[in-house]
């Protein structure tokens, strides 16, 4: 190998460096802490924090205009209803809308006014 020239597998270094004891030595790109296993106080693991919340992922609503689902007082919500009708995961979201006391557009397939009546019936 020449000068200059490194192998295919050795490990590329950002152009930062740190200090130990006066010497310098490049960064490696694949140099990472884990806040969780250095116990950081609140610090978790993304599938911990998000778990509760994946359904989202497959919500039909993060794919179309949001305002159709929060509309001015008086505005039509058909165009979010019509889209919830055939969401795959219309039961997680109204869940989720009922626990979280959602006082604001369609969830669900429902508008606050019938999220309340649900409500007042369970």
């Amino acid at each position: 190998m020449r000068e200059g020239q490194q192998r295919n597998d050795a490990p590329t270094h950002r152009q930062h460096s740190i200090t130990n004891g006066g010497l310098h030595r490049p960064i490696p790109d694949d140099w990472f802490v884990d806040p969780v296993e250095l116990g950081v106080p609140g610090a978790r693991r993304a599938a911990e924090v998000d778990s509760a919340l994946a359904w989202q992922a497959d919500a039909l609503c993060a794919e179309t205009d949001p305002e159709a689902f929060f509309p001015e007082k008086g505005g039509s919500t058909r165009d979010a209803k019509r889209i919830c009708e055939s969401c795959e995961v219309r039961a997680e979201c109204l869940e989720y809308a009922l626990e979280n006391d959602e006082r604001f557009g369609i969830w669900g397939g429902l508008s606050e006014r019938e999220r309340r009546k649900l409500r007042k019936l369970a």
